[in-house]
């Protein structure tokens, strides 16, 4: 595999929601199915796609959507290695980001890949300082 792809919330919101971007995310999960990238999103940044849709839409809803996800071909990653727990906290200590945002990042870092999300209020100050891909989906 080439690429290792990290999703946010935005991202798979953009997919589930079929957003502007949607296509950028679905073109990615089509490689991934092919064997020509990997793809996933860490657990806590899940829970912001989560916790959205049983806000406005109720549990069943969000009940399916996380489903769909688990089913699909994302990686969920359950856990934070000592690595990403260290960079997440520099990350959000450095720049004005949300703890889920600071996971994304520092996931991203570790692992060499490339943040899949459309969150420029949030990530434009890390990009330009930090040695982070993005790969901006709108």
């Amino acid at each position: 595999m080439s690429e290792a792809y990290i999703l946010d919330a935005c991202a798979i919101l953009a997919l589930l929601k079929n957003e502007n971007g949607a296509d950028v995310v679905d073109s990615i999960l089509v490689e991934a199915k092919n064997d020509n990238c990997a793809v996933s999103v860490n657990k806590i940044n899940l829970l912001e796609v989560y916790y959205g849709f049983y806000r406005e839409d109720g549990k069943e809803f969000a009940d399916r959507q996380i489903r769909a996800i688990r089913e699909s071909v994302i990686k969920i990653i359950d856990e934070i290695s000592d690595e990403v727990f260290v960079e997440a906290g520099r990350l959000k200590a450095t720049y004005k980001i949300s703890v889920a945002d600071s996971i994304a990042s520092a996931q991203t870092l570790v692992s060499d890949g490339i943040l899949l999300t459309s969150d420029h209020h949030e990530f434009d100050a890390v990009e330009k300082m930090e040695n982070i891909r993005f790969g901006w989906i709108r």
